[in-house]
């Protein structure tokens, strides 16, 4: 990495996000974050960022359709490992995403490029730990098919980055905050403590991800004279997003930024 670190940020985001290596992804993004803290990048936030709409991952798993994906029973090893692989998928994801997010958006604030650049490092942390739990279990990233819905969101928001802080960490993030209890519940139900252990760390970080996509949305809400919670549902009906499945992290949502009378709507029944 110092053979690049005179190179200005987008470049340096084009690199981590075009590695398709996931173990040269994860170096290159913690090296990056690294760097930045230690005031090594140079910040061009008038560069040109040419967007990168297929970055770099592994020729495995194969992708499928999330209806293709094959549900396995957790009592099971192999169960188990499927659903930790699912959560590996994510969090892979999770960090092109964030990657993405501080590359493709220029002329934003510098603390808004320090934001993402944490998410992208804590995201590669993240999937470093899953892949080990799943060395565990005999076996590793890929064996299992999944499925490219995250990385789809991404796409239909590269135009403006209001809506990828509203679609993204405030709609796709904000949902694992949803499903982490239930998850982790049978994971200890199974006695896989080391899951439950790093399904703890993800959470936590997951709470400040999301906090950091409301708090930017909230920004670009205010730079446009726009009130976030009624754009915010706008754009859910805009786009289509279904309501979230109930009941919905209330205390991980509003650690996350949602105001009080999202949560009241969010976790409304739809009639």
């Amino acid at each position: 990495m110092n053979d690049v670190l005179p190179l200005c940020l987008p470049e340096l985001l084009a690199q981590c996000l075009l590695a398709g290596d996931p173990d040269n992804k994860v170096a290159l993004t913690h090296a990056l974050w690294e760097a930045w803290q230690q005031g090594r990048v140079s910040v061009d936030e008038l560069s040109p960022r040419p967007g990168i709409n297929v970055p770099g991952r592994p020729h495995k798993p194969e992708l499928v359709s999330p209806l293709q994906v094959p549900r396995r029973r957790l009592g099971s090893t192999e169960g188990r490992a499927a659903m930790i692989h699912a959560i590996t998928h994510i969090e892979f994801n999770a960090i092109n995403l964030a990657l993405d997010a501080a590359h493709r958006f220029a002329n934003m604030p510098i603390e808004y490029y320090a934001d993402w650049l944490r998410v992208a490092a804590e995201e590669a942390t993240h999937f470093s730990l899953l892949t080990q739990h799943l060395a565990s279990l005999g076996y590793r990233y890929g064996d299992f098919a999944a499925h490219d819905g995250l990385w789809e969101m991404a796409l239909k928001t590269t135009h403006d980055p209001l809506l990828r802080m509203a679609l993204v960490p405030r709609v796709l993030e904000a949902r694992g905050l949803d499903a982490t209890p239930a998850i982790t519940a049978k994971l200890q139900q199974i006695g896989d403590t080391r899951a439950v252990e790093i399904l703890a760390i993800i959470e936590r970080d997951e709470i400040g991800h999301v906090a950091v996509g409301s708090r930017w949305f909230a920004y670009l809400c205010a730079q446009r004279g726009l009130e976030p919670a009624t754009k915010f549902r706008q754009l859910l009906a805009e786009y289509d997003i279904p309501p979230p499945r109930l009941p919905i992290n209330i205390e991980g949502r509003r650690q996350g930024g949602f105001s009080e009378v999202e949560l009241a709507w969010l976790s409304t029944p739809v009639s």
